[in-house]
């Protein structure tokens, strides 16, 4: 395992969730990575943002570790969930809420359903 692949991996397990992303959670760069963290930040998830545009072979490395060729990366007590496409199904099903309670991850339900609502 290379230098960032042991890092990659160390900081999915050190968190509940994190989010691999362009940007930071208060300043994503660019509309995938804004759109997946405002889900977060606006369901209250505490959560560990990577911005993988500070470190090229954090860039690189993560579609590796994942075998996922896009950013952002979402993952879940060290399990990779999706992108932003998928986040944002399992958000609108409510199947992403399904994941945080299985988890014993703490998030807003009312919010959640609130996302739901504006969407259906």
């Amino acid at each position: 395992m290379s230098d960032a692949q042991t890092r990659i991996d160390e900081t999915v397990k050190a968190s509940d969730v994190v989010l691999f992303m362009k940007g930071t959670k208060d300043m994503p760069q660019c509309g995938f990575s804004s759109r997946v963290a405002g889900v977060l930040n606006y369901i209250g998830v505490d959560y560990t943002d990577v911005n993988v545009l500070a470190d090229e072979d954090i860039r690189a490395g993560i579609k590796e570790y994942s075998d996922w060729p896009t950013i952002p990366q979402l993952y879940i007590k060290g399990e990779f969930v999706g992108g932003c496409d998928i986040i944002t199904e399992m958000t609108l099903s409510g199947e992403l809420d399904g994941m945080f309670a299985d988890n014993d991850i703490a998030f807003d339900k009312d919010a959640a359903d609130k996302i739901r609502e504006a969407n259906g």
